[in-house]
């Protein structure tokens, strides 16, 4: 199957030479985006000291590469790779991420069938501005998909005011296209009111692609999300807020919650320099762990070296605290993580 993938991805990347720009009827355009990082990382846990992910080197943490081909005014299909390295196989892997065929029948009704984006967290991702740099925080906690298989409408209503999003999916996620009893739901609308200003609302509900017949799910997983934020070309200032239920919960018999937000701003000093900061807060098991939180900030400063290709010097800070069992006594241990490097994306 790996190899297959990356057959296709050749394929694609092969033909680019020949296609058009635009995408008219008929017509076939390329595109990708690559994250990139040169770092220092220096982590400690509490009990047992600097770990092994403390080091200094070069990731990249991921390369898109997709391809649209436009049938007609109305119906289109594309494909968009995911390159990404998997730390339990210890290689790096190729992923489809979006595999879909598109109708588009007016502003207000777009219809994706196959994997497409989710409805949160890349609308929130386009707001916050700084993906390359960090996940917002539902997909950096994993309480979230940003892909998914199945069916996905959206569009634009009362002259782009409004926008909405709905999706019914299997619920594993992109790399995991399989069935299970079910589907999952998940939805958002956002309201423009004035230019700038986003107002948005979302909610998740399903088995997360967990309920077999042979395993049966005990709980449906959900999650509600809140969004506001004002963007203009230099200024961005914005604040996310999450509440799930049974998110890792549900194939367990015991309940949970969870809950965090995060803010985050930026400002344009001058043409192509950019200064920026974020501060993100959960708590991840507010049932079964109420030691079990997350606090994460990063402050950066973000240089545009040409055209779809930006650098940004960034600090990250991030601690995880915990209920550990050992050594006894039960005790509430930490994980501090400091990050220090540049951070790239290339785009084109």
């Amino acid at each position: 199957m790996r190899s297959k993938l990356v057959a296709v991805a050749v394929a694609v990347a092969l033909g680019a030479a020949s296609v058009s720009a635009y995408a008219a009827p008929g017509d076939t355009t390329v595109g990708g985006k690559m994250y990139f990082d040169f770092t220092h990382i220096d982590q400690k846990n509490s009990d047992t000291g600097t770990t092994n992910k403390t080091g200094t080197g070069i990731d990249v943490k991921r390369f898109y590469f997709g391809a649209t081909h436009q049938f007609n005014d109305v119906w289109s299909v594309n494909l968009t790779t995911d390159f990404k390295y998997v730390s339990s196989d210890g290689v790096t892997n190729l992923f489809v991420k979006k595999a879909y065929v598109q109708g588009k029948f007016s502003k207000a009704a777009v219809l994706r069938v196959g994997s497409a984006d989710m409805p949160w967290i890349p609308f929130v991702e386009h707001a916050y501005g700084f993906r390359y740099v960090e996940y917002t925080i539902t997909d950096r906690l994993h309480f979230a998909n940003s892909a998914d298989w199945g069916l996905h409408l959206g569009g634009k209503l009362a002259g782009g005011m409004v926008s909405y999003e709905t999706a019914v999916v299997n619920g594993g996620g992109y790399k995991n296209p399989s069935r299970s009893k079910g589907v999952d739901f998940a939805g958002r609308i956002a309201v423009m009111p004035v230019d700038g200003l986003i107002l948005a609302g979302g909610y998740y509900s399903g088995k997360r692609g967990k309920d077999f017949q042979t395993t049966p799910a005990y709980h449906t997983a959900n999650r509600a999300d809140l969004m506001v934020a004002w963007v203009s070309k230099r200024f961005r200032v914005g604040g996310e807020y999450f509440t799930a239920k049974n998110w890792n919960n549900v194939t367990s018999m015991a309940a949970d919650k969870a809950n965090g937000y995060s803010i985050w701003a930026s400002a344009g000093i001058t043409d192509g320099v950019t200064a920026f900061a974020r501060y993100d807060s959960a708590k991840l098991s507010k049932s079964l762990d109420p030691a079990k939180k997350n606090t994460y900030y990063n402050a950066g400063v973000q240089f545009v070296v040409t055209k779809g290709f930006k650098l940004a010097a960034v600090y990250k800070h991030e601690t995880g605290k915990y209920t550990a069992m050992l050594p006894v006594p039960v005790h509430v241990a930490n994980t501090k993580t400091n990050e220090i490097g540049v951070w790239g994306e290339v785009k084109f």
